[in-house]
């Protein structure tokens, strides 16, 4: 193969328009007659069929990628079956890709010259990378930022999981599926200060003895006054 081909990485936090970014990627190759499939790793189960659906509402089918699935010998079965060679691979939610998997794109890339371009988070709610991420940011040839605004105003940066009353949750697996009802992206200021603030809450204020005796000679001296 003398075709070339790249690895993208697009990355931003959840929120950024990330879906619909690949979604309408998606349709401006169907409009313009280029070859193209969509994937997305079967991990993220808010939807009972193969698709890729964005908040705004818009959905394309897609195939689903499994955690086992070999994603060269996935392309070279296609090639084979059809005799085409695919130009573009657009791929959501690719932080949950394994490293090897990420790996074996870039040989899609490499040996069919390809252009594959993955859509995914940059780090879990702990702001720790993602497995497919890390591998990602170490071997793909383009990497992009999809940005978005905090209610503060300054850039997005973590995607903090919340419970039921809306406070960060500190704990648990990396992994949880969920929408607006379990994450919501903040700069990292307002991500600390929330937490400061959350572990501060039931603590008894400091007492200070030497303050205490003070305040009660202060209030004895007015009473004589």
């Amino acid at each position: 193969m003398y075709r070339k081909g790249k690895l993208y990485f697009r990355y931003g936090t959840m929120g950024s328009a990330k879906t619909a970014l690949l979604l309408t990627t998606a349709y401006n190759f169907e409009e313009r007659g280029i070859e193209y499939l969509c994937m997305k790793p079967v991990i993220d189960t808010r939807e009972a069929k193969n698709v890729i659906r964005s908040r705004i509402g818009i959905e394309r089918e897609c195939r689903w990628i499994y955690h086992d699935t070999n994603l060269y010998d996935l392309v070279k079965d296609i090639y084979r079956e059809t005799g085409k060679v695919i130009e573009w691979f657009l791929v959501d939610e690719a932080q949950f890709l394994t490293e090897a998997q990420v790996d074996q794109l870039s040989r899609v890339v490499d040996d069919f010259g390809s252009n594959v371009v993955c859509y995914g988070l940059r780090t879990d709610f702990k702001t720790h990378l993602f497995e497919g991420s890390r591998r990602l940011f170490e071997i793909a040839d383009t990497i992009d930022e999809i940005k978005s605004t905090c209610n503060c105003g300054h850039k997005t940066i973590v995607n903090a999981r919340i419970d039921a009353n809306g406070d960060f949750v500190e704990e648990g697996a990396q992994v949880e599926i969920g929408g607006d009802d379990r994450y919501v992206a903040v700069c990292r200021k307002c991500w600390r200060n929330k937490r400061i603030e959350q572990s501060s809450r039931g603590t008894l204020p400091f007492f200070d003895e030497e303050t205490a005796c003070e305040t009660d000679n202060m209030e004895k001296t007015i009473e004589k006054l």
